[in-house]
């Protein structure tokens, strides 16, 4: 039996034991079997990483942008080249499918790629003075040490929409993934090594995100906050963040509507939701979440669905013909059996699934079953609060302003998706619903030259984009009289 890998902290461009002599297990979600060693890092080591990058930044800032635009090339290429690897690393520390996994790095050098071709998009102004021989230039320049924090769902992929934008602005980064999920992010010191970033430009923590993380946000030295993960999270990172006036961006939960019309394509719809609601075992912030269908189509709809639902294959991530793999870890688990429970209690019908599935390769692992809700009415819990998981409650409706009503009623405002044909449906929804992304005609999936954006719990600042990188660059304006 091979040993145990154990990783350490990335810190100034080396890897260093925690003081704390402690490590946290990283267990596969699919057997529970041991997969890696990390640490359990201390508040003293997030000082000394900020310290490094804050060191770091004075002389990265001042490389031309270009410059650092290809260490980033650089290091896209690295992740590509070892694609395979940290491919299956992703597989076994989350969960997810291998083809899900590979398309996940190539996602993440697509995303530092396309923040790399923004190098020569820094751009400032020049505006009239009201005073003569005035003019007033405005200038972006880089905040300075980020501190990001990251999901388990997306770990890589979320590390890479990070760390691109954030380097390429001039500021340097202090990345701290989740305990769950950490491995391939930790790859990513190896490999900035390799391609010859300046020390302390990267640093990678792992540790305990109340004494760590807390220490991280609450630091004078950070000067931003971006954070993907849940909204009570979020909401502490805002409050730990004020005391300095730390620039915040949080991308956090979502419940997102699927709302089909009834002029819809039916076939195209099903397909949208089935893999919108299933894809990454339901861990998706943008996940098909409440799904409502009118009534007119709901049977046709529903019997195609749920068949679709049924065919879906549970099982080994690693294989190709598998359609699902199991739940992060044994809390998320449990929340799916929960939710399922009170459910049922409130007076939903169990169309399919809500269990763990038979058989003895599921005896051990986080496995739960495509799941299916009808008879769902819009007070039920579970068209209010965030499964993240595969789960979903169908209702019906009659209107439009019926579906939007439903569909506004709700704390988060991430992502919607609707399906008609008809422009004047899809032009009210633009106006009418309260979410920061919509999705027509097509399930979720943002693309790097988007806006990820959302309203009420779900976040603020926004990711990806000329809009998104704006958040990683401050302004400096100059009133220049150029005749004294």
């Amino acid at each position: 039996m091979s040993e145990t890998k154990e990783y350490k902290l990335f810190i100034n461009g080396e890897w260093k034991a925690s003081a704390s002599g402690e490590t946290i297990d990283v267990i596969s979600p699919s057997n529970e079997e041991l997969v890696a060693k990390i640490q359990n890092g201390t508040v003293e080591e997030a000082n000394e990483a900020l310290e490094a990058a804050e060191k770091a930044q004075k002389e990265w800032k001042k490389l031309p942008a270009r410059k650092r635009a290809e260490y980033l090339y650089a290091l896209a290429n690295e992740i590509k080249a070892n694609s395979d690897y940290l491919a299956e690393l992703l597989v076994n520390e989350q969960g997810k499918l291998l083809k899900v996994a590979k398309m996940e790095v190539a996602v993440t050098a697509s995303f530092i790629e396309y923040a790399a071709e923004g190098a020569r998009r820094i751009e400032g102004d020049i505006i009239p003075s009201d005073n003569p021989e005035e003019q007033i230039w405005i200038q972006k320049i880089p905040r300075g040490v980020v501190v990001a924090i990251t999901a388990w769902n997306f770990p890589f992929a979320l590390a890479g929409r990070k760390i691109g934008p954030a380097l390429v602005a001039g500021n340097t980064i202090v990345v701290k993934p989740t305990s769950e999920t950490p491995l391939a992010t930790l790859e990513l010191g190896n490999l900035a090594n390799k391609v010859g970033i300046p020390k302390g430009v990267i640093n990678i923590l792992t540790g305990p995100g109340r004494a760590m993380g807390n220490a991280l946000v609450k630091s004078p030295i950070t000067k931003m906050v971006t954070m993907t993960g849940s909204t009570p999270v979020g909401q502490q990172i805002a409050r730990n963040a004020a005391d300095n006036l730390t620039h915040v961006q949080l991308e956090l939960g979502g419940k997102a509507p699927f709302i089909v019309f009834e002029d819809a394509d039916i076939d195209a719809a099903v397909d949208s939701a089935l893999h919108s609601r299933f894809d990454n075992c339901g861990q998706v912030c943008t996940c098909n979440e409440r799904m409502y269908i009118h009534e007119s189509i709901y049977d046709v709809f529903m019997e195609k669905f749920i068949a679709k639902t049924k065919a879906l294959k549970v099982g080994n991530p690693m294989l190709e013909d598998t359609d699902m793999g199991p739940k992060v870890n044994k809390s998320e688990l449990a929340h799916m059996e929960h939710l399922v429970k009170v459910s049922l209690e409130e007076g939903a019908t169990l169309a399919t699934g809500g269990k763990r599935p038979e058989g003895k390769e599921f005896e051990k692992g986080f496995w739960f079953e495509p799941t299916v809700l009808t008879d769902v009415k819009q007070d039920m819990t579970i068209v209010h609060e965030e499964s993240f998981g595969p789960i979903l409650p169908v209702l019906k409706f009659k209107t439009f302003d019926e579906v939007v009503g439903y569909a506004n009623d709700c704390e988060y405002g991430l992502a919607a998706m609707v399906f008609t044909n008809d422009m004047n449906k899809i032009m009210k929804c633009n106006e009418e619903l309260e979410y920061g992304e919509i999705y027509v005609n097509r399930g979720h999936g943002e693309q790097h030259q988007g806006f990820h954006n959302g309203y009420k719990l779900s976040g603020s600042g926004g990711e990806d984009g000329k809009y998104g990188f704006e958040q990683y660059l401050e302004k400096k304006t100059f009133y220049v009289k150029y005749k004294a």
